[in-house]
């Protein structure tokens, strides 16, 4: 099934956000993301192996904290980056008194919505 590229996201599991923003290596990657960056980068300026770089990086995307680019290479080696996307992130009691998430995200440049497009196509071919 493909998804929707222009469909807002949907807002990630309570715990699934609290398990990364919980996590030490996670918040040391978020904490030297002031651009994006390839997780080789990331691993290299968090000083947390590549191995589990990869582990968190994922946790971090399924939590809506980070945004995945794609770096297009001439040479057909394309590169996933990383990016902050969210200004802050809101716990609270809805209505039913249950907890709720909510992840106030960046507005997407032209570019970031064409590279969110390009993930999309990889990930289904």
């Amino acid at each position: 099934m493909v998804r929707d590229p222009f469909a807002d996201e949907e807002t990630p599991e309570l715990t699934t956000v609290l398990d990364a923003l919980d996590d030490e290596d996670c918040r040391d990657i978020v904490s030297v993301l002031e651009e994006p960056m390839t997780a080789s980068e990331i691993s290299d300026e968090s000083g947390v192996p590549l191995s589990t770089t990869y582990r968190k990086l994922e946790l971090l995307t399924e939590s809506s904290l980070l945004y995945e680019g794609v770096e297009v290479r001439a040479d057909g080696q394309h590169a996933s980056r990383y990016a902050v996307d969210f200004e802050e992130v809101v716990i609270a009691l809805d209505e039913d008194r249950a907890f709720a998430v909510d992840i106030e995200h960046s507005a997407r440049s032209p570019d970031q919505r064409l590279e969110n497009i390009w993930s999309e196509v990889r990930k289904e071919t």
